[in-house]
């Protein structure tokens, strides 16, 4: 089932890092989902979040996006992927958390997506919900990577599935962490893989 039109002209309009190929994997992936609570770890301005809480509506999901809104290493002043736009005038700092409200207004799912706004390390220390669904696009760190597939893909169920996203095989192509998140889920016994498109993987747990 393809995006609603209406749902596809937001999310091309909000920023982000998601090509249209990998954003129609990840829908049609959480399609197949089991129903329960999904969680997103990275928001940014939402533009996978559309993508994800329109399927979560569609087969009665609810869906949970992690984001501090401070944004990413590559997204602060001096670095490739730093937006001026998006700093905030009263701190000097990015803050990515208006851009996602408007981005739920607009497209109407304020209702299924709850926002949680902190770093993965604070809600680490309280999550304890199972989840049907985890795509990780968090922090792309090595240590930041691992700690985020370490701390809540123990929390998917026996079919529920994790999806990674930027996970380039080869060095030249990106950065090194969601690969190795990738390769110590496959390493682990616990994945199978169902799927690929572009630099998107996603495996269901067994």
């Amino acid at each position: 089932m393809p995006l609603d039109p209406a749902l596809l002209a937001v999310a091309d309009r909000t920023k982000g890092f998601l090509p249209p190929d990998e954003a129609a994997a990840l829908h049609d992936a959480a399609l197949a989902a089991p129903t329960g609570t999904w969680l997103e770890v990275g928001t940014y301005c939402g533009k996978s979040t559309v993508h994800l809480g329109a399927a979560a509506r569609a087969v009665g999901a609810s869906l949970v996006t992690l984001d501090h809104h401070r944004g990413s290493e590559e997204n602060q002043p001096g670095w490739q992927w730093h937006d001026p736009s998006l700093v905030d005038p009263h701190t000097g700092r990015l803050e990515t958390l208006p851009s996602l409200r408007h981005t739920l207004f607009d497209a109407g799912l304020d209702d299924v997506v709850s926002v949680v706004v902190g770093t993965t390390q604070q809600v680490a220390a309280w999550w304890s919900s199972p989840l049907t669904l985890l795509f990780l696009d968090g922090n792309h760190t090595e240590q930041g990577a691992q700690h985020d597939y370490g701390v809540y893909s123990p929390f998917v169920v026996p079919g529920g599935l994790l999806a990674i996203h930027d996970v380039f095989e080869h060095p030249e192509d990106g950065g090194r962490p969601p690969w190795n998140v990738y390769r110590r889920a496959l390493d682990s016994g616990t994945w199978t893989e169902l799927g690929a498109t572009g630099s998107l993987r996603v495996l269901a747990r067994r």
